[in-house]
């Protein structure tokens, strides 16, 4: 490729099959940690619709978030020379996401996810296919790398995207860890979270991230810092976000709405803070964007249709209420 792109994305594509279950009810697990989604077991259970959302996934929702914003995106990833791989391609080009760097591959399928949709939030059950992924050849750096969800196996190829942005500093990192990241712990990791620039999580990945157990947001986000990253940002839903550059850390709320379906906030959140940071935006400013991009992506069904051009996300923040600030924490 003989032209710079603004905005890499490196991660795992899927499509994802959504279905709507009513019949079904949410219960609290016997330790009291987390809702349990409950069916009756052993009998037929109904479902309302299904509805298949291609070329989805942290990255590749993160890759079209800034191709609608009007940056030369791309993806890097892994699809099987198959009819969801072929179609999962076919999407990204339509939404302007240059798939130069998504390898097809023969015999492998192309990862394929079921979405179970109660209520407005939603439960994923994967499969991460394994593929002989590693850092291509780019002779041109790209001006930011959003790296997020990865599967298992894929240690080597994490120290090499790290060893890419260390010859090459200029790039901008951008770090929005998945499962199998947490899990693979700071230390195996030293190398991506020392050389990133801006780090995204939720309360409860900042607490699996810096092996913590506390709400206590300026311990964590003091805790991430010392882990390498310039800027850090946690998200806790509906009740707002925090930013942090290491000096000053300001509170950012909500973009009133009233969710229809919560896939893809977060990614929606991420890029699009990235994506203005890297159009030179204060950081003041990106957490504006972020929030608006996440209130629009959840009145949708996927991560992706709800993905607002920048001359939209100006029209919500033109029209913001007098409050839709970010405030300093003292």
């Amino acid at each position: 490729m003989d032209e710079q792109i603004d905005f890499l994305a490196i991660g795992d594509i899927v499509t994802d099959a959504f279905i709507r279950v009513n019949d079904a009810v949410v219960k609290t697990d016997p330790d009291g940690t987390h809702p349990l989604l409950c069916f009756r077991y052993g009998e037929k259970v109904p479902f309302d619709s299904v509805e298949e959302v291609r070329a989805v996934g942290n990255s590749a929702n993160a890759a079209v978030s800034a191709a609608r914003l009007g940056l030369k995106s791309a993806l890097l990833a892994h699809v099987g020379k198959d009819t969801q791989g072929e179609a999962c391609l076919a999407e990204l080009a339509k939404n302007n996401v240059n798939a130069h760097y998504v390898f097809s591959h023969e015999g492998i399928p192309t990862n394929y996810h079921y979405v179970l949709w109660h209520d407005v939030e939603r439960t994923i059950l994967v499969k991460q296919n394994k593929y002989p992924a590693m850092m291509p050849n780019m002779p041109i750096p790209p001006k930011m790398i959003y790296l997020s969800s990865l599967g298992n196996d894929t240690e080597e190829y994490h120290h090499q995207i790290a060893a890419y942005i260390v010859a090459h500093p200029e790039i901008k990192l951008m770090f929005n860890p998945g499962t199998f990241q947490m899990k693979l712990g700071t230390e195996m990791l030293k190398d991506i979270y020392g050389n990133t620039y801006g780090l995204f999580c939720n309360f409860e990945e900042a607490e699996l991230i810096t092996k913590t157990n506390t709400r206590d947001v300026k311990i964590l986000i003091k805790a991430l810092h010392l882990l390498g990253p310039k800027l850090v940002f946690i998200s806790d839903g509906m009740n707002g976000a925090y930013a942090s550059d290491g000096n000053e850390m300001w509170f950012m709320p909500v973009y009133p709405h009233a969710p229809y379906e919560r896939t893809g906030a977060g990614d929606a959140f991420s890029s699009t803070i990235s994506v203005a940071l890297l159009m030179g935006k204060p950081l003041g400013e990106a957490l504006k964007w972020g929030p608006i991009n996440s209130m629009s992506v959840v009145q949708f069904v996927g991560a992706q249709k709800g993905l607002l051009t920048e001359a939209a996300l100006e029209g919500y923040l033109a029209n913001a209420p007098a409050d839709y600030q970010p405030t300093m924490m003292l």
